[in-house]
């Protein structure tokens, strides 16, 4: 998750730009591990493309025995309407005598010839009617069957146990899923791949269940995360942002959706420019603030507001020039301010955090109390690197380390 780049630091003093140079050896292994991820996307898409195509093939298959089998049902129901025989001796006497006058052999005689034709056109339309009115006697059986099946079945449950039943059974399902899916969000990116596919399989069933909208939002996001490719990025962030903004149209109290939009936005706006992503610095603030009000005991909320701080409480010149020309009021907030969120974040959660850690010792620092910077510094070096974000963080603590070395 991340808040508008619009707010990170992007210049070090009035418009000073710092370019880090790699070795050749080090140039060599970026090159090397860009291969490496390019093979695999390569190879990935190949499955994908395998995959459809079975799934294609099987799909064809199922409706091929499906269709089978109806018409072979059908064949049987129409046989069994008449498991023996009707004992016709004029419809036998009437075919033959149709068959002889129309072949023009044995029987010659015109008046008994077309005599015949018309008996046997007379006898074989009075079997057609009796087995339409067969048939309709049994359809109307049949269906007076199972109507009156239908009846007994509500006597047995009335239609709030039915309601009931079929609640019961949805909420069970959905609980199952949201565990799973939580358990996956949780893990590496592989998991977090297959929870967003699992989500998704599962959306034309739940997707008007609010605890599910906002995880699947979540699981865009986290594609959004550890998506490499610009493009698919931003699809990623865009069509999270829009399940949101649907979601928001049913539940607007809730503060997982709100906290998610905010996210969304902030991720979206990585493709934007300068203006879009501090528009979307509000949004983003407002969303958060709403989160909090809604559920002030969840310390992401927090620690996403004090991200906000922070990054705002260090714009750079060209953003804060543009701030200004474009708003009435642009964003304003102190390493202060960032400092209380975070230590918040401590206080519902100890350890909610490796990033969280490494903030406050960020803002200790710019406070001038190195002394706490160390401390948290330290307290951040116990956590374990869970997300991607802890890991930038990791490489941060190794800085101002070296950095309070010198």
């Amino acid at each position: 998750e991340v808040v508008p780049r619009v707010l990170v630091p992007a210049e070090a003093g009035d418009g000073a730009v710092c370019t880090a140079l790699l070795k050749h050896d080090e140039q060599v292994d970026v090159l090397e591990r860009l291969d490496f991820v390019l093979r695999n996307i390569s190879e990935l898409r190949k499955e994908v493309e395998e995959l459809r195509s079975s799934l294609q093939h099987l799909a064809s298959e199922i409706v091929g025995e499906v269709r089978s089998h109806l018409e072979e049902t059908q064949k049987v129901t129409r046989r069994r309407r008449f498991p023996f025989p009707r004992e016709r001796s004029d419809s036998t006497g009437s075919s033959s005598i149709y068959f002889t006058a129309s072949s023009g052999a044995a029987n010659t005689d015109d008046g008994e010839s077309e005599g015949g034709y018309t008996t046997a056109n007379a006898e074989s339309d009075y079997d057609r009617e009796s087995e339409r009115e067969s048939e309709e006697g049994e359809d109307e059986v049949s269906c007076e069957t199972v109507r009156t099946m239908r009846r007994d079945s509500l006597d047995l449950v009335t239609e709030d146990e039915t309601h009931l039943m079929l609640d019961s059974s949805l909420e069970e399902g959905l609980g199952q899923l949201l565990q799973q899916a939580d358990r996956l969000h949780s893990g590496d990116e592989q998991e977090k791949r297959e929870g967003f596919q699992l989500l998704l399989n599962n959306k034309l069933a739940y997707a008007e269940q609010r605890d599910f909208a906002w995880r699947l939002a979540r699981a865009h996001g986290d594609m959004w995360d550890i998506t490499e490719d610009a493009e698919e990025k931003r699809s990623y962030a865009l069509e999270g942002k829009e399940e949101m903004e649907a979601a928001l149209q049913k539940w607007d109290q809730s503060a997982e959706c709100h906290q998610w939009y905010a996210v969304l936005c902030g991720q979206l706006s990585e493709h934007e420019s300068i203006q879009k992503r501090i528009q979307t610095g509000f949004v983003f603030k407002e969303h958060i603030d709403k989160a909090i009000e809604l559920k002030p005991e969840d310390p992401k909320s927090y620690y996403l507001l004090g991200r906000w701080c922070y990054q705002v409480s260090h714009l750079g010149w060209l953003e804060k020039k543009t701030a200004s020309a474009l708003f009435e009021a642009p964003p304003t907030a102190t390493v202060q301010d960032a400092l209380q969120n975070f230590l918040r974040v401590e206080e519902l959660s100890p350890g909610f955090s490796k990033a969280g850690r490494v903030y406050i010792a960020k803002c200790y620092r710019d406070l001038g109390n190195n002394s706490a910077a160390d401390l948290w510094m330290n307290l951040a070096s116990e956590l374990p690197v869970n997300t991607k974000e802890d890991a930038e963080s990791e490489r941060e603590l190794e800085e101002m380390r070296s950095v309070s070395a010198e």
